[in-house]
């Protein structure tokens, strides 16, 4: 059985990059095939995969200036040749499930979630190129929902986008969580003396940051942000002296983090919300919107709380509920529940995906 693997693009380390690397683990002999890919990015974390980028890779700068070739993608994905293998997994944000295969192959497309900038956040747009991008949106929108007809099947990373892949494409999908990969212990020592709570994101403006540091602005509890994104700049200005910008971080600082916080924020809807876990593994309970993929991760009173709305009000009042409980949380527990999304499941799991009905 020859297996190849499909990747939109490989130039930052996120989530979807992430799962990718597992995939290469359980796969080790499948070339990985993606639209363009930096090459300073594969050598650190995929240092032994064939990779095979599409034509999109000679044109110069594309790494920094992807998005004003996202007209040419869907081209660039059907134009993959993989006539030789028998089953092609697609580990797709955005284009990789467009792939034009031969009948014989089979292709299950381990999905993210519908793309969201062309389905329920396609409203958010630059006002300077509203009917170019509406245009364009428009299109790829109709690529996009027949592309999704080209998949064999369809596998979620949790029960919400099991559920947006139903609404938006007309497609049952199977439900299986990434994993979340264990870090480093970090070091013993505290990263500051006062007692904190953590946020671990990208800075963009639909993560919801603001209403966390509106919050923590009247709270004056210590809040430490690890991250980088455009709206970094506006959040600084709108932050009191309680509230703490450290970049970007080594995941050995970002454990350090973890391994001292008295809780994980995270105020903004995700489809499955990996850095929660990530919280856990150290036995720190979260404070979620109730919301997305926390509603699967997180039990309340548990492993943590949530507030209902992404307003300042609400997000103070579950830091009230959650210090209320806290004597209740056990770390102990907590520990448990995030060995439920361990790499050892996430493998058996994909393999009988994969092995299915061969």
């Amino acid at each position: 059985m020859k297996i190849a693997l499909v990747h939109d693009w490989l130039n930052t380390l996120g989530g979807a990059e992430r799962v990718l690397i597992e995939l290469h683990k359980i796969f080790p002999d499948a070339p990985i095939y993606t639209l363009f890919y930096d090459k300073k990015f594969s050598t650190k974390h995929l240092p032994d995969a064939e990779i095979r980028p599409s034509y999109l890779q000679k044109i110069p700068l594309i790494n920094k200036h992807y998005k004003y070739a996202a007209i040419l993608m869907p081209s660039a994905v059907e134009s993959f040749d993989l006539s030789d293998f028998d089953v092609v997994v697609s580990s797709s944000v955005f284009f990789s499930k467009g792939l034009v295969l031969r009948p014989k192959t089979r292709h299950i497309c381990y999905c993210y979630s519908p793309t969201r900038q062309l389905w329920d956040l396609h409203h958010i747009q630059n006002s300077k190129f509203k009917i170019q991008n509406s245009i364009a949106q428009h299109l790829l929108r109709i690529w996009d929902r027949q592309a999704a007809d080209r998949v064999d099947e369809f596998i979620a990373i949790s029960k919400h986008v099991q559920q947006r892949i139903l609404k938006y494409y007309k497609k049952n999908a199977k439900v299986i969580y990434p994993p979340v990969p264990e870090l480093p212990e970090g070091n013993p020592e505290r990263p500051m003396e006062k007692e904190y709570y953590l946020i671990v994101s990208r800075l963009f403006p639909h993560k919801n940051i603001d209403v966390t540091i509106d919050a923590f602005n009247k709270l004056g509890f210590e809040l430490i942000v690890i991250g980088d994104g455009p709206a970094k700049k506006k959040l600084r200005s709108m932050a009191g002296k309680n509230i703490h910008f450290l970049g970007f971080a080594t995941d050995e600082e970002i454990a350090t983090h973890y391994r001292h916080a008295r809780a994980f924020v995270m105020p903004q809807e995700e489809d499955f919300g990996l850095t929660p876990i990530e919280a856990m593994q150290f036995g720190v309970p979260t404070l979620a919107l109730r919301k997305g993929g926390a509603l699967e991760t997180i039990r309340e009173r548990v492993t943590g709380e949530f507030f209902d709305d992404p307003i300042p009000e609400a997000l103070a009042d579950g830091v009230r509920r959650l210090n209320e409980n806290y004597p209740n949380y056990r770390p102990d527990i907590i520990k448990t529940h995030a060995k439920s999304f361990s790499r050892e499941i996430f493998k058996k799991k994909i393999l009988e995906g994969v092995l299915t009905n061969l």
